[in-house]
């Protein structure tokens, strides 16, 4: 039994609690708390399915997740299963759709579903704060006509309603006169609005030229779907403008405070003659007591800077040293909550609830910057390599107009460097300059999302006066109360949040230990890879720059050059040489037209001379040439039962050398007629999405399981195939690559070796002046 044995208890005892929103944050808190500590209360809960779940399955897999461990452990998973299978109903349903007949014994709602995103597209946000109210408490109405009762509703919103102002904020109804029904239609409009314009030609050219350039190498089939990702986001990010416009126009800092705000209205409006409690958390964050301290799902609001700064990623931040940072912990909220549903008030006449901290124990932006920093300072994050620990510098705090301006210039000068880095070749250095402007553009997209998403809430001059939730404190149990004065801000932060948040996104155990000094010389190679023993995995590999440090151009010199003596070298160089412009831009606008073209210098030669060479001279070359890595990777695939496949465009005759490494081998064939090359394809090259079609076809007849196995790629063009495996790895990978890698968290591997062509080549040469 809890330390809840008191009037609350008593006043819930033997009533059924209606629950909405129970897989967010303080939903789960608050379901737990009825189990655990309300042995003789009832709960009805309206939960959506998903795709191949149900609603009552995802009830189990709520019931299964940390909050509820310590109960369960505590009176045993047998007895906790037959507890949710006792006292809880579920009701299936999308309350932004429709809700449908509720339980008539229902004697309180707790209303705490919502979208919790601050820039969500307008209609969404309307759609679940707003719609999903009405709909929800329409069938409360109904249910009460029904039943003759007279349910409580607790409606939860948010402190933030009161919208952009300074000064102290009373727990009164707000004080505005903006019509929710209004607002409503016109969002639903600028849905139809949006999605209309964007189907013009004029910007569906636009996107499609903007695809084309990214994706073109990839495939008509990539160009279109990246098409049409592009017009959707563009029609997210314009609903997303309109709500942040509207809000702010009318006095709220964004489309989820502003629609939280006309979600307490269309309540007011909705219950009417049924008691109504609205109760207003500001910014929830982990656990003080309960179930646990620290206990946390989820990234809360103030987590992301928690952590960016704990990574090196945040040095400077928009806000006021003054400005009060509301937190209060989600275990207080809850208790609110319990103890407003147990006192109704009076029919037509609804109670307010400010649940915070800034009236009563204050914590400033200033000093919650400085605790987080002195937490890292003595508990620094892991490198991520592994080597020493993150020292973060301390942040600068800016103000709104001085982040502007340093945001924009960031921003312009990220924007040039990444333009001129994906015109360079790749190599060592490119790649060295990519990772730099990676981590610096990680930085300043932070701060840049910081500064929009919280930039309002660090800069507030506002306090949340909370009068009746102390009167209301006042009823509770010690240990059990919501008054926010019970909290220690070194304590909390320092010792329960800073280190439940690291340990919540796998960054640190909850008390990490000191990082082992970054060593002074030198760099351990990393262990070798340990594979899976299996038949039905494949590892796929590209060949040009992949395995081996060359490409189609290189293949055909090297076969040139060692086929003629060493006074014929010029003439043999200057042709390719005077054709690499063109080669460049052909290969760039369509790597197929390249190849096509490149391989016309092959009319009329002989088939057998050719393979000969390949056999007798090109061997050496293409094996010396070939990372160490690559084929030390190929050997340990084949020791694990993988299938390895080579894909390549490169002419068949060039990798026959390899056969040995390849269970399967796919590369490009010259036409020959009479011995003769034609200076064509036999078939198409496989590139681009045609790679990754065949791949699918291939692994479907062998029975290859793709979303185990493994493909290695260094061009942007092996996107297609990359992603058609569930471990993708980006080698040596050129810039765009490199960007696509990285946003997707690819493995990159950086292989390399020796000069072996080029030293062949003047073994050759050497050879043949002695």
């Amino acid at each position: 039994m809890s330390v809840l044995e008191d009037s609350v208890l008593e006043d819930l005892a033997g009533r059924t609690v209606l629950l909405t929103g129970v897989t967010g944050f303080i939903g789960q808190a608050l379901l737990e708390r009825l189990l655990s500590g309300y042995p003789d209360t009832r709960v009805v809960t309206v939960l959506r399915g998903r795709p191949g779940v149900t609603a009552e399955e995802r009830l189990d897999e709520l019931v299964a997740k940390p909050v509820f461990a310590p109960w369960r452990e505590r009176v045993g998973e047998d007895e906790a299963r037959a507890a949710v299978r006792n006292r809880v109903r579920v009701v299936a349903a999308d309350i932004t759709d429709s809700v449908p007949e509720l339980p008539d014994d229902v004697d309180v709602v707790v209303h705490g579903a919502s979208i919790v995103s601050f820039d969500p597209p307008i209609d969404e946000a309307f759609a679940t704060n707003v719609v999903g109210t009405v709909n929800l408490y329409e069938a409360v109405r109904r249910a009460a006509e029904r039943s003759g009762r007279s349910p409580h509703v607790v409606h939860v919103s948010t402190a933030y309603v009161a919208g952009s102002r300074k000064g102290i904020v009373a727990e009164t109804a707000l004080d505005h006169d903006v019509d929710w029904a209004t607002e409503l239609e016109y969002a639903v409009e600028a849905r139809r609005s949006v999605e209309r314009a964007s189907r013009r030609p004029e910007v569906l050219g636009r996107l499609r030229a903007a695809a084309l350039r990214e994706q073109g190498k990839a495939g008509p089939a990539a160009v279109a779907a990246d098409t049409e990702r592009r017009r959707r986001e563009e029609v997210d990010s314009r609903l997303t403008d309109y709500g942040r416009e509207r809000a702010r126009s009318l006095g709220w800092p964004d489309v989820y405070t502003f629609t939280k705000a006309l979600g307490e209205r269309a309540a007011e409006q909705t219950v009417r003659d049924l008691p109504l409690s609205i109760v207003r958390p500001a910014i929830v964050e982990s656990a003080l007591r309960h179930p646990y301290p620290g206990w946390i799902d989820g990234f809360k609001m103030a987590d992301p800077l928690i952590l960016a700064y704990g990574q090196g990623m945040l040095r400077a931040l928009s806000g006021i040293p003054d400005g009060i940072v509301d937190i209060i912990p989600v275990d207080l909220v809850v208790n609110a909550l319990l103890g407003a549903a147990a006192r109704p008030p009076e029919p037509g006449d609804p109670a307010y609830y400010h649940v915070g901290s800034g009236a009563r124990n204050p914590l400033t932006l200033q000093r919650l910057v400085e605790l987080v920093q002195d937490y890292f300072a003595e508990h620094p994050l892991p490198a991520p390599d592994g080597r020493g620990a993150i020292r973060p510098r301390e942040v600068t705090l800016l103000s709104d107009g001085r982040a502007a301006k340093v945001l924009g210039t960031a921003e312009r000068a990220m924007d040039l460097a990444e333009r001129a880095l994906m015109i360079l070749p790749s190599g060592d250095r490119t790649r060295g300059w990519q990772r730099t402007l990676h981590k610096q553009g990680r930085e300043v997209r932070t701060l840049r999302r910081y500064r929009d998403l919280y930039g309002a809430y660090g800069a507030a001059e506002v306090v949340y006066a909370d009068s009746r939730t102390l009167a209301l404190d006042r009823t509770l149990p010690d240990g059990a109360g919501c008054d926010s004065a019970v909290i220690d801000w070194d304590h909390y932060l320092r010792e329960v949040h800073c280190p439940a948040v690291t340990a919540a996104f796998r960054l640190a155990p909850p008390h990490h230990p000191p990082p082992r000094p970054a060593l002074t010389s030198g760099r351990p190679a990393p262990p070798p890879r340990r594979f899976e023993e299996r038949r039905d995995v494949a590892a796929v590999f590209d060949l040009d720059g992949t395995i081996v440090a060359s490409d189609v151009v290189e293949a055909h010199l090297w076969a040139r050059l060692l086929d003629v003596p060493l006074r014929s070298w010029p003439g043999t160089l200057l042709p390719v040489l005077r054709a690499a412009p063109r080669y460049l831009r052909t290969e760039h606008r369509d790597r197929g037209e390249f190849l096509r073209e490149f391989v016309r210098r092959y009319e009329g030669a002989d088939e057998a001379e050719l393979r000969a060479l390949a056999r007798d001279r090109l061997a050496d070359v293409l094996l010396r040439r070939a990372w160490p890595q690559a084929i030390r990777r190929i050997r340990r695939h084949r020791a694990a039962g993988h299938r390895t496949v080579l894909l390549t465009g490169t002419v068949d005759v060039f990798v026959e050398p390899l056969r040995a490494l390849f269970d399967d081998m796919l590369a490009a064939r010259l036409r020959v007629v009479d011995g003769r090359c034609t200076g064509h394809f036999e078939h198409p090259p496989l590139i681009g999405e045609a790679r990754a079609a065949w791949l699918r076809a291939w692994a479907r007849d062998e029975g290859i399981d793709l979303t185990e196995s493994w493909a290695y790629g260094d061009h942007y063009s092996d996107r297609p195939v990359l992603e058609e495996v569930g471990n993708p790895v980006a080698v040596n990978p050129d810039a765009r690559l490199y960007r696509h890698a990285k946003r997707r968290r690819w493995e990159i591997a950086a292989w390399d070796g020796d000069a072996g062509a080029v030293s062949a080549l003047l073994d050759a040469a050497l050879e043949e002046a002695r």
